[in-house]
């Protein structure tokens, strides 16, 4: 996945040293929740693992309009924040070139409003509709972010 300028430049000082980094997770949902409830998921181009959209939040950028706009760079999808879900932190990653981060992740139930699914061809190989019966295999976290959104509960889930 592009890594966000502004942490290419966090970079040059701390090489790949532990960043703590504030980022999203967007479940876009379309449909009816008694019949065709589908949820939009990308392939990553990074691993090639299906899951809902996620990004890292720009500085000074509102975390909702960061899903919004993590979804239609990587997706093609316009969606509208219904509202925020989950709050939660990771543990500590290691990516493929080194660089270690753990990340505050802001889980947002979602809403499409317009256009077609498609790869974006840098971060996301492909992108579609699934019924939230019928997932591909996800890794856990992200299964249960999509669990959440859909569970529609009415206060915000707090860590694990």
């Amino acid at each position: 996945m592009p890594i966000p300028p502004f942490v290419v430049a966090l970079r040059r000082h701390v090489g790949h040293a532990p960043l703590w980094l504030a980022g999203v997770t967007a479940v876009v949902l379309r449909g009816q929740p008694e019949s065709d409830l589908e949820v939009l998921l990308v392939q990553r181009s990074d691993t090639g693992e299906w899951g809902p959209v996620t990004g890292i939040i720009e500085p000074g950028e509102e975390a909702h309009v960061s899903a919004e706009r993590e979804v239609l760079e990587e997706a093609g999808v316009v969606a509208e924040v219904e509202r925020l879900v989950w709050v939660s932190s990771g543990p500590l990653e290691q990516h493929p070139n080194g660089d270690q981060a753990q990340y505050l992740d802001h889980t947002f139930r979602m809403r499409a409003v317009g256009g077609e699914p498609r790869r974006d061809g840098d971060e996301t190989l492909a992108a579609r509709w699934f019924s939230v019966y019928e997932m591909p295999p996800l890794r856990a976290s992200f299964r249960s972010r999509i669990i959440c959104a859909v569970a529609d509960e009415p206060e915000c889930r707090l860590g694990h």
